[in-house]
């Protein structure tokens, strides 16, 4: 069984992530987690290309570089703590697209993430990134809150 867990290094990533590990058992042997994060591109309004000229490559590789790092440090312990093998990833966009993305290209069984994560526009109920991925993905979805 493949599972893909989405971690932006929110709080509720970090409760799905010691769910994973307390629960991972339950699927089976052989099971091949795979952690991803999405860094969102730089804000809306200052396209890339743009952001690249006026700040070089270096500075941009570098956010995201520090960005990916800082979400997936606290699930990488995590999941070290309770020895479970997975394989860290990253892309850039928007996140939901990119995490359904990455479930299909990957044939992944289940997705698992955090109800909320840090979007600044979240719903009340559940964050707007993990409503997206409900709504566009044929993968089953853990949504751990």
């Amino acid at each position: 069984m493949k599972i893909l867990l989405a971690a932006d290094g929110s709080p509720f990533t970090v409760k799905a992530a010691k769910y994973l590990a307390a629960h991972f058992d339950l699927f089976g042997a052989g099971a091949e987690l795979h952690v991803l994060h999405v860094t969102p591109p730089i804000p809306a309004g200052l396209a890339v290309s743009n952001a690249r000229r006026i700040l070089g490559d270096d500075a941009i590789d570098k956010y995201y570089r520090e960005e990916t790092d800082a979400a997936l440090k606290p699930v990488e312990k995590i999941l070290r703590k309770a020895g479970i093998p997975f394989h860290a990833d990253f892309r850039i966009g928007p996140p939901a697209v990119e995490i359904v993305a990455f479930a299909k290209k990957n044939k992944t069984d289940m997705i698992v993430m955090g109800s909320h994560g840090y979007g600044a526009l979240g719903n009340i109920l559940m964050g707007s990134v993990a409503t997206k991925v409900l709504a566009t993905t044929s993968v089953p979805v853990l949504v751990v809150r």
